[in-house]
């Protein structure tokens, strides 16, 4: 099959750095210094204690990308989605799966009504990642792991199966999923916390991976999330508390997320819909979440 990875950033690249090297068609949109390096010197990939790799990658940008896709990754920002639908109009066909594994919830089913005719799943991924220098991704942990389905069973394709074994035989964990509104909201009970316990405090992983009160923080922020799940009919099977608490820890202790370097560097964020967006499906639902008011006044949100 024919892939395109849209967005070759820590997600996407790394991501794309695992599907050229097993062998897959797969072409990246990037931009700018990154988009020439990826043309010229191919990708890097940096493991968390493993040794650097440089693979051949299609590289360009949308728009001189010709294609027409059988899978299209999004892995880009919230914020950058609405550009990207007339792209993805002319991309796309009645044959297209398209699967969002961006960090905000949802995100799935608010773009199908724009693509009417093909698949967009819901979807998400674990892996921490960013780009190092033009070219290059570091990844700041051993866990890759992607997760998509449809959110009905009408919408099940066979070719979700093929997606799967394609990023199997890649080295990817793929978990297609049979509730990926669950799975998708229980991802978003790890990247949410971590965003707003980082930004609360102004730090990195290594303060959440110690007794205190970021790690309390960062605890008290995953059973708001819990709770909400819980009223929203896609309550956890497990104890996110204690799964999530495993993902922190075994991270680089210089783990950041994404937000929180957009934060950093001055650029536009994703701190609506992984901090405000809490609050707002907390009043929608009727659930308490003091926490999330307490990063979002800190964040200037006034409507808690």
């Amino acid at each position: 099959m024919n892939y395109l990875i849209i967005g070759a950033g820590g997600t996407g690249g790394c991501l794309g750095a695992h599907m050229a090297r097993g062998g897959l068609d797969v072409t990246l949109i990037a931009r700018g210094q990154h988009l020439a390096a990826l043309q010229q010197n191919g990708l890097t990939l940096v493991p968390s204690g493993g040794a650097a790799y440089t693979v051949p990658v299609q590289a360009t940008d949308s728009e001189h990308y010709q294609g027409q896709p059988d899978v299209v990754f999004l892995c880009v920002k919230g914020y950058s989605l609405d550009a990207l639908v007339p792209f993805l109009q002319r991309i796309c066909t009645k044959d297209t799966v398209v699967i969002p594994i961006l960090n905000i919830y949802g995100t799935g089913g608010r773009l199908q009504p724009s693509l009417p005719e093909s698949l967009v799943t819901d979807g998400c991924i674990y892996v921490a990642a960013s780009i190092q220098s033009p070219g290059v991704i570091a990844m700041q942990g051993e866990i890759l792991r992607v997760v998509y389905g449809p959110r009905t069973p009408e919408e099940y394709r066979p070719v979700l199966k093929d997606i799967q074994a394609d990023l199997t035989r890649c080295g990817v964990k793929a978990q297609l999923s049979r509730n990926i509104q669950r799975d998708a909201l229980q991802k978003f009970s790890y990247v949410s916390p971590a965003a707003a316990c980082g930004v609360y405090y102004d730090v990195k992983a290594e303060a959440m991976q110690r007794p205190g009160p970021e790690r309390d923080t960062f605890t008290a922020l995953i059973r708001e999330i819990d709770a909400l799940a819980e009223a929203m009919g896609h309550p956890f099977r497990t104890s996110m508390v204690r799964a999530n608490l495993l993902i922190l820890d075994a991270l680089s202790p210089d783990a950041s997320t994404s937000m929180q370097r957009d934060l950093w560097a001055g650029h536009e964020s994703e701190v609506d819909g992984l901090i405000f967006e809490v609050v707002r499906l907390g009043q929608r639902y009727q659930v308490p979440t003091p926490t999330y008011c307490m990063v979002a006044r800190k964040l200037g949100y006034v409507s808690c």
